[in-house]
């Protein structure tokens, strides 16, 4: 746990994308405990995250607890049982399009991407829940999401499954279709969480 401490501390003093100008301030986000089998990597924090200084904390999160809530989990053990974390660790901004938060750049996730390899070495997880597009072709592989939502994945001795952004901003639930994938990936985290948490206690 020192190791983990001393990791996000140094974390939290990070100012390497405000220092480069992509953002305009440095306020890192990170949550989680040696221990957690299960992580989850999203994005990027947004405002609220950012104010709140946990992950998940805005609309967004709401509709990621809602859904966790509908195959039986509640937020308080999603939290105390998942490492939550992002690709990366600031809130980038709002969109110019003005339609949700700024997708981090090329430059910025090279700069976050060290942060992100030492929490996996220190987690270990056993399963990854990759929410949202970002995590998913930073994780995995660019696919389109009707491809990869639904599905696990095995890779180097860790298991992944994909999510869709909860963000009010994504349309790619307002299909039919795609609200039956979510269902079938959600149903895996379920069996994860089965695995992993249950299994563990």
């Amino acid at each position: 746990m020192d190791d983990l401490n001393e990791l996000h501390a140094r974390i939290l003093a990070c100012t390497k994308c405000a220092d480069a100008g992509y953002i305009q301030q440095a306020a890192p986000v990170v949550a989680g405990r040696v221990g957690n089998s299960i992580m989850l990597i999203g994005q990027a924090p947004g405002v609220t995250e950012v104010e709140a200084r946990r992950p998940f904390h805005g609309r967004a999160g709401r509709e990621l607890f809602r859904w966790m809530a509908s195959i039986g989990i509640t937020e308080d053990e999603f939290r105390r049982n998942v490492y939550m974390t992002a690709i990366t660790k600031c809130y980038p901004g709002k969109s110019p399009s003005g339609n949700g938060d700024r997708r981090p750049s090329t430059a910025e996730i090279g700069l976050c991407r060290p942060w992100l390899a030492q929490q996996l070495a220190l987690i270990k997880p056993e399963t990854i829940l990759l929410v949202g597009t970002l995590a998913i072709e930073s994780l995995l592989s660019r696919q389109p999401l009707n491809k990869v939502i639904g599905r696990r994945f095995d890779t180097a001795g860790i298991r992944y499954v994909p999510l869709p952004h909860p963000s009010g901003a994504s349309r790619w639930l307002n299909h039919t279709a795609n609200k039956v994938l979510l269902k079938e990936a959600l149903a895996l985290v379920r069996e994860e969480w089965n695995l992993r948490v249950l299994t563990a206690v």
